[in-house]
């Protein structure tokens, strides 16, 4: 069994003593880990914490809570890191397509709401928020979305959407650059981790628990400079290709 990090032991020096963090997706399995990691971090002085059922609330199915969400935590100050932690591969219902004669309206609807529509509102209404000084936002991607790198194909839906994702990034870190030119805007790459997301695809016997890939992006987050921006990134802070 991996060893679980202890959340002060992470790397957190280039963010102020003190620091706000806001977690959006807190109540899914990575969500939860980026929270336990910064609440129990000596440096971290506030980690907010925002899903479907929090207060505010944050849900991509309602467009309306995510801009009510912004403006409600804009009253507490800057967020000196902001992790986007939200996203879909399965529900009950449908599971990732195959092949071409899988593709409908309503999964594609769907999985593009979560992992990049509601993401870009999130870019909308939440940058403004990011410190002048040290703001980082990051948005949970996946390796799967790297058109370069795709060599089975399948996962049309869930791929596509990561690919979307990366690109409504990479165009809001040009734009926030010209008024925040110390904000870092990346996409990470999380790897195979043992929640319910990966379950269904073997992903409790070859993936690592959540608090380990939380930790490890963490530290990436904690390296990445103003030059970073708008750059696709694995846990382990190799650099992807688009």
């Amino acid at each position: 069994m991996a060893t679980q990090p202890q959340a002060n032991s992470l790397d957190l020096a280039s963010f102020p003593e003190g620091f706000r963090a806001l977690v959006i997706g807190a109540s899914g399995g990575i969500g939860q880990a980026f929270v336990q990691a910064l609440q129990t971090h000596p440096r971290c002085g506030e980690v907010v914490g925002l899903h479907r059922h929090s207060e505010p609330r944050l849900d991509f199915d309602d467009e309306v809570s995510i801009g009510a969400a912004a403006t409600s935590l804009s009253q507490g100050g800057r967020f000196h890191l902001i992790i986007n932690a939200a996203g879909v591969l399965h529900t009950t219902d449908v599971s990732p397509e195959k092949k071409l004669g899988d593709l409908s309206y309503a999964q594609m609807e769907a999985t593009f709401r979560v992992n990049a529509f509601g993401p870009g509102l999130v870019l909308r209404h939440f940058c403004p928020l990011l410190d002048a000084q040290r703001g980082v936002l990051a948005v949970l991607s996946a390796k799967v979305g790297s058109i370069e790198d795709n060599r089975l194909g399948g996962w049309y839906s869930y791929r596509a959407s990561k690919a979307a994702l990366n690109m409504l990034l990479k165009t809001a870190a040009i734009e926030v650059k010209r008024s925040n030119p110390n904000a870092v805007l990346v996409s990470l790459h999380p790897g195979t981790v043992n929640t319910g997301l990966s379950k269904p695809f073997k992903g409790e016997q070859i993936g690592r628990p959540a608090p380990d890939a939380a930790a490890d992006m963490l530290g990436v987050l904690n390296r990445v400079t103003p030059t970073d921006s708008g750059g696709f990134f694995a846990y382990s802070g190799e650099r992807l290709p688009w």
